[in-house]
């Protein structure tokens, strides 16, 4: 089933570099590492994907609260956000990332401790797939999720992206 949205998108500048944000009338859908040109193809990927059609609308403008609450975060006043969301996913996948959505600002979990959570111990897996199709990284804190021993272990927008989030939030990180 398609479903018709306007998607309204803008870019900021951050301490990871350009990020494309992109939101519906319901909320932030979805956050990309790079700006627009770069994003664009993977984002109309996405939306088909998502069953979604509409319009890609360059909007600063109804985008700007997402963007302060992103600064405030980038800069050590903010430590969680509250923008509505609007969520494109399984089932599964939207139960890991309401569960990463709990994991506070300077704490990590381990992939193990989300399955079991969750109530799928066994689901270790599936939750580090969960976890790498979260389109709205930072708001839904998939950097906070850690392997068992520790270390850093995957992220989508890249390792060193994850580690400048940790230190960000005051985590000692280390890269396996």
């Amino acid at each position: 089933m398609t479903t018709q949205f306007n998607h309204y998108v803008t870019e900021m500048n951050s301490p990871l570099g350009t990020l494309t944000i992109v939101a519906t009338d319901k909320g932030v859908c979805h956050i990309h590492f790079g700006n627009l040109t770069k994003c664009m193809a993977a984002l109309k990927v996405w939306l088909k994907k998502q069953g979604r059609n509409g319009e890609v609308i360059h909007c600063q403008e109804t985008l700007q609260p997402i963007c302060q609450q992103l600064e405030e975060y980038f800069s050590g006043k903010r430590t969680k956000f509250d923008v509505p969301l609007d969520l494109c996913g399984t089932e599964f996948q939207k139960k890991v990332w309401n569960t990463l959505s709990e994991i506070e600002y300077g704490e990590t979990k381990s992939y193990k401790e989300i399955a079991q959570k969750i109530g799928a111990p066994k689901a270790v897996r599936a939750i580090g797939g969960a976890n790498n199709q979260n389109p709205i990284p930072i708001i839904i804190p998939c950097h906070r999720v850690i392997g068992s021993n520790g270390s850093m272990v995957g992220y989508g927008g890249g390792l060193d992206k994850k580690e400048i989030l940790l230190s960000l939030e005051g985590v000692p990180a280390k890269i396996s």
